[in-house]
Order: C-alpha cells, then sequence, then structure tokens
C-alpha cells in the first residue's frame, strides 16, 4: 500500500520541521500500516501467544521493522513481550508502547475497515492508529530520522513493547521480572504535554456477614461510579419515604425502584452521583444491619473518603474512594471499593487505617490489585527537557506538567513519564470506531520526539 504526502500537508510544512523529513514520514506511515493490518486484541491462548497470535504477529512485525532499522531485537519466546535498542553503554533510555488493541466493535460502525488501514484528506484510519501503534511508530521514526543524520546515541535506547495493556498488563510484568530496568524514559501512549504524577490504585473488597433482612444484588465494575441501583426487596414504601426525604432521585417500578445517579470514571468519583450509596442511606435508615452503618452513618456521599480517613492528600491531589458494589446475600456482605492514593501518602498505613475503621461495621479488607502511582518530581531533568522541547515545538509556553488519578504505562517503570502522542485539539478516537490520526499531527509528534530523543540520548 502506497502513501502520498497529501495536499494539505505539503512539503513546504514538513520543511519547518528539523528533523522529519517527506522520506521520513512516508517510510513511518508505510510501517504504521504494516503494523495496523495485524489486528492485535485479545484473543485466546496458544503455543508462545499468550494474549492470542494476532498479538504475537504484531509484536513479530515490530521486530521485523526495527531490524529494518538496524536496532538489535529481542523477542520474548513465550510471546509476553520484546524490545528493541541501539546505542551502547549501561545507560538505557525507555520508550514503552504498546501493541495490542481493544477489538474493532461493530463493523457497521466503521466507514473503512479497521484493519486494512486507507488514507483520506490527510488522515490516516484503522484501530490502532491512536492509541498505541502510531505514537510509537512515530517515536521509532523520530529515532530513525535521528539516525540517518549521523547521530550516535550516548546510551542505549531501547524500545519496549507491550502485548497486554488493555487488559491487565501482564506482558509488561513479565519484561520486568526478565529484564533490565530502564534508567529514564517515556511513554507515548497518553496526551501531550506530559503527565509526571498519576494516583496509586488500590481496589478491594469489604468482606462481612450476610443477613436474612434483605438481599441487594448492585454488582458494578470498581473503576466506575454506579449510575443506578435497583432494589425490590421488603420494606419498599418505607424506602422510597426515606428517599423523598433526601431528596434522592429514583424511578418507581410498582413492585421495584430504581436510584440515580451520575455514572463517571472512578478517578473523577467526587464529580459523580454514587447511586448504590444514595440507596445504602436510604436503607440504613430503615434497615438495622452493621455494614449498611458504614455508608449511612459514616461514609456519606463523600467519595473522597475524607469522613472514614480524615483528608489524605497531596500535591496530586485528594485520595478518591469510590464504593461501586454492595451486594448482600443470607451467606455474606461484599462490597467493591477503588482508592485513588495521592502520590507520596503511605499506601501500607492507608490500608492499616482502612481495615480497622471497617472494623467497626463488621467489615474485614481484603485485598485485590494494585498499581504503584507514577511520580517524577517536576524538577527533574526529564520532565524539564521534554517540557521545554514541547514548548518550544507547539509555542504553548501555558503549558503545565500533568497531574492524573488514571494509569497510564508510564507507570510501569521507573523514571518514567507519559508524554503524548496526542497534542491538544486533536479529536478523540481511541477505542472508539474510525479511529484515525492525522498526519500534520502525526508528523508533528515525530518531531516533538526527535527533539527529545536528541536532548535526552543524543547530547
Amino acid at each position: 500500500m502506497s502513501f502520498v504526502i497529501p495536499r494539505d500537508q505539503s512539503v513546504s510544512e514538513l520543511s519547518s520541521f528539523r528533523y522529519i523529513t517527506e522520506t521520513i514520514q512516508t517510510q513511518a506511515v508505510k510501517a504504521l500500516q504494516e503494523l495496523v493490518a495485524q489486528p492485535s486484541f485479545n484473543q485466546a491462548p496458544s503455543s508462545g501467544a499468550p494474549f492470542g497470535k494476532g498479538i504475537r504477529m504484531a509484536l513479530d512485525q515490530m521486530l521485523a521493522i526495527c531490524n529494518q532499522l538496524g536496532m538489535r531485537t529481542y523477542e520474548d519466546p513465550e510471546g509476553y513481550y520484546g524490545y528493541a535498542e541501539i546505542g551502547s553503554g549501561e545507560e538505557i533510555f525507555g520508550v514503552i508502547g504498546h501493541l495490542d488493541t481493544v477489538p474493532a466493535g461493530d463493523p457497521k460502525a466503521w466507514d473503512t475497515d479497521p484493519f486494512d488501514p486507507v488514507i483520506k484528506d490527510g488522515v490516516i484510519f484503522g484501530r490502532g492508529t491512536q492509541d498505541d501503534k502510531g505514537p510509537t511508530i512515530a517515536a521509532l521514526f523520530a529515532l530513525k530520522a535521528l539516525l540517518d543524520a549521523g547521530m550516535v546515541p550516548t546510551k542505549r535506547i531501547r524500545f519496549i513493547f507491550g502485548t497486554d495493556e488493555e487488559i491487565l498488563w501482564r506482558g509488561i510484568a513479565k519484561y520486568n521480572e526478565k529484564e533490565a530496568p530502564i534508567d529514564m524514559g517515556f511513554s507515548p501512549d497518553s496526551e501531550f504535554p506530559l503527565t509526571y504524577a498519576e494516583k496509586g490504585l488500590q481496589q478491594a473488597y469489604l468482606i462481612g456477614p450476610g443477613t436474612d433482612l434483605f438481599t441487594l444484588h448492585m454488582d458494578n465494575a470498581m473503576n466506575a461510579v454506579p449510575g443506578k441501583a435497583d432494589y425490590d426487596g421488603p420494606k419498599l414504601t418505607e424506602v422510597k419515604a426515606v428517599l423523598d426525604q433526601h431528596g434522592f432521585e429514583y424511578e418507581d417500578h410498582g413492585t421495584s425502584i430504581t436510584v440515580l445517579g451520575k455514572s463517571v470514571h472512578a478517578m473523577n468519583a467526587p464529580q459523580g452521583v454514587n447511586a448504590v450509596l444514595r440507596l445504602c442511606i436510604a436503607l440504613d435508615d430503615v434497615f438495622d444491619f452493621a455494614p449498611l452503618d458504614l455508608i449511612g452513618k459514616c461514609f456519606l456521599e463523600d467519595a473522597t473518603g475524607q469522613n472514614l480517613l480524615g483528608k489524605v492528600a497531596d500535591e496530586s491531589g485528594q485520595l478518591t474512594f469510590n464504593i461501586s458494589s454492595f451486594e448482600v446475600s443470607p451467606k455474606e456482605t461484599r462490597l467493591k471499593i477503588d482508592l485513588r492514593i495521592p502520590v507520596t501518602i503511605d499506601r501500607e498505613q492507608l490500608v492499616a487505617q482502612l481495615s480497622k475503621r471497617v472494623q467497626k461495621y463488621g467489615l474485614t479488607y481484603k485485598h485485590f490489585d494494585y498499581l504503584a502511582p507514577l511520580y517524577v518530581p517536576k524538577e527533574s531533568k526529564l520532565v524539564q527537557t521534554l517540557m521545554k522541547v514541547y514548548q518550544d515545538a507547539t509555542g504553548d509556553l501555558k503549558a503545565e506538567p500533568q497531574i492524573s488519578g488514571g494509569a497510564t504505562f508510564a507507570r510501569t517503570m521507573h523514571n518514567c513519564v507519559s508524554f503524548g502522542g496526542m497534542l491538544p485539539g486533536v479529536p478523540d478516537y481511541m477505542h472508539q470506531a474510525n479511529e484515525q490520526w492525522p498526519l500534520d499531527s502525526m508528523a508533528k509528534t515525530m518531531e516533538i520526539y526527535a527533539v527529545a530523543l536528541k536532548q535526552l540520548c543524543f547530547e
């Protein structure tokens, strides 16, 4: 499949760049087309392909591209990860991308075949063009531009390719088990300008005794504030009266009700309205049951957990505390919780405090999953250099390093930040039909990466 610079992205525009030429961009787009053509969403495992043959084929394809660029490559025999590097020395600068994508979804929602990438009106279409094959290719060919100019890196530059970012990050976990750590680096798996701090993510269960008074089946994803909560149990009339007293909105279906809230991602929990909490507050006024007291007499609707734990905050913001699920049977009560912990807070102390506080309500804390925070000080060489490169390239002098409650691939490595690849104003098509990336934005991103790599790895 050939590529021609479209009319709306002329050679004269590219000539304003220092490193990215028409030739480099043509090569990068061709490589991206080859990579997008590999359907690499999670599927059934097979030998040498723990996340499915499609992902393994994408990994094979990417390493073949890197080989063509003269890089040394390594592919994990089990198929969990691969990497390509160039340069010498003890120090390793890492660029961490991922080759897996979400599935294409309904093919009828696409204007083009998601795995037959096409270029229309200066835009490349296909699954993975934004997340994360496109930005990873952009960083790779930014490196090629520097090498083509005759530059020699002063350290090892290693591109690390994850294969399970969209699910459980098992590929990159396997890399960290087997391989040497990087000294610094970035992940091109988010947005510019830069994210230097991401809160720790702790997910857990609170488990307690059951009851014969009523049953609840409010089971929701941990990472979302529930927007609805259903109840069809005893004392329905009293529950509705209490909801009315609190001013909580609900739908009355006669023999059942649906309490209404506002669903948001758990990292933004204070911006939502938690329907599960509202129903539990009402139920606590009607039933005498200790686990309900946790909500009705302590936690209430405070999505920061301050009523339970006191104020927990630092420069990355305040703790967010989402209770997404509340299930009650005669045998057991089970709550699902999602905490986004500020970057400098001692997680073990926080968990110990939480465990002690919930015991009062007959509940026991049980760990489910944890992601350590990302935190690279704003004053560090890495953050200062990348921010200056971005500001110089875009003229956006008001841009500041960002803080997030979410999780990017950058937090899988030490001294690593999230840096691009989506520029401000680029429409977000990640995980959506008709995923696409404007070629002028791709070229701009490549130039930014080229300058960043030059300053951090070549001088």
